[in-house]
């Protein structure tokens, strides 16, 4: 008997098991144009990234922005490569590790974690078939996206979803839908700030950055905006931060359409300009660091800010696979895995291992009778 995708068979011996499948973004596998212009063709060619007719949409993808968008790109994709590759496909597998060693240490080796990237490498479904070959009868999906957005958290169900209809047998499937108010990450967040500030001082502001998205997108009921107003009251809360303190704000604008606002780089400038000469900058919807982060914040959102005025601006780093994050998921994880029974509660781990066999031995027999 083959499995869903007829390359090996099907191994009716090995134990049950849950299987994690943590989601990010993506990223192009190297910091070139034509690497970038790949990823860029994969990113922006789905319809809830850009929610333009598929016609239209089309001509300007392929006409003009990927002709001229991905050497500018590559440029900034250059400016924080790292030797071990691009930082969100680094940080995010040293993030699936740091999980996977606290859960094999709680519940040995019965739940195995991947890593899937929405957009490039990992695709969702190399991280899919990753846990079926690990037998992973239920899987749990994990974007690291804190906050939900139809262009995120909808996308990867989309994919995930596109895959199962490939599979032969499908598993039970969990999704995390947004984690954007849950303690143990608002604690984790607080805890990056405090100990920032404790090495470094206090800046005379935080600004909290979150991704954009389209103002239509709130029109229509995405509750992404609503989500990221709770994220940093909570945060400010934890902090025991007063209102003129902190100021929430979103980065990342694409296109000529008008987006969530207030936009960070203008506020940055306001703030100079009002006379703050140290602000730090926090992004709380990117639990690890990316392009986003240490290009267009750390590097050229800082060049605007002393521009206009002012004299420092300080990013704290994402949480990536700090102690704080790692438990924040892994506690997630387990309140999202509840209920799943890995074998039959009433058989003992010897009278599962004799039905596993005798299963085993029942589809051996099957096969060689056609």
């Amino acid at each position: 008997m083959t499995d869903f995708y007829g390359d090996r068979e099907f191994d009716h011996k090995a134990p049950e098991k849950i299987g994690i499948l943590l989601c990010n973004l993506g990223t192009p596998d190297s910091p070139t144009a034509s690497s970038v212009r790949k990823y860029l063709a994969e990113f922006l060619s789905d319809p809830r990234v850009v929610e333009l007719p598929r016609s239209i949409w089309w001509l300007i993808l392929h006409g003009i922005v990927l002709r001229l968008r991905p050497r500018r790109s590559a440029k900034a994709y250059s400016e924080v490569w790292t030797a071990d590759g691009s930082p969100l496909l680094a940080l995010s597998t040293r993030l699936c590790d740091a999980i996977q060693t606290s859960i094999r240490e709680q519940l040995g080796d019965r739940v195995e974690v991947a890593l899937a990237m929405r957009y490039g490498n990992p695709s969702i479904s190399k991280g899919l078939r990753e846990l079926h070959a690990a037998n992973a009868r239920s899987i749990l999906i994990v974007p690291l996206y804190p906050q939900y957005a139809g262009s995120t958290t909808g996308s990867l169900m989309d994919a995930v979803a596109k895959e199962l209809t490939t599979w032969r047998w499908v598993p039970s499937t969990r999704f995390v839908n947004s984690y954007h108010a849950d303690s143990s990450y608002i604690d984790a967040l607080a805890n990056s700030v405090v100990k920032f500030r404790d090495s470094h001082s206090s800046g005379d502001h935080l600004l909290m950055s979150f991704h954009g998205t389209p103002k239509d997108s709130l029109l229509q009921g995405d509750p992404y905006h609503c989500e990221c107003h709770v994220t940093a009251r909570l945060l400010a809360q934890r902090l025991d931060l007063p209102d003129e303190r902190w100021t929430l704000t979103f980065q990342s604008r694409f296109g000529f359409n008008e987006w969530l606002q207030p936009y960070t780089e203008e506020t940055l400038k306001t703030l100079a300009q009002q006379g703050v000469k140290i602000v730090d900058v926090i992004c709380p919807g990117f639990p690890v660091d990316c392009l986003e982060t240490l290009e267009e914040i750390a590097i050229r959102y800082a060049a605007s800010f002393r521009e206009a005025g002012g004299e420092s601006l300080r990013y704290i780093p994402a949480l990536n696979d700090c102690a704080d994050h790692t438990e924040a998921m892994v506690k997630l994880i387990l309140a999202n895995v509840a209920g799943w029974e890995l074998a039959d509660p009433l058989l003992d781990e010897a009278s599962a291992e004799r039905e596993r066999l005798a299963s085993a031995e029942r589809a051996t027999a099957l096969r060689e009778t056609f």
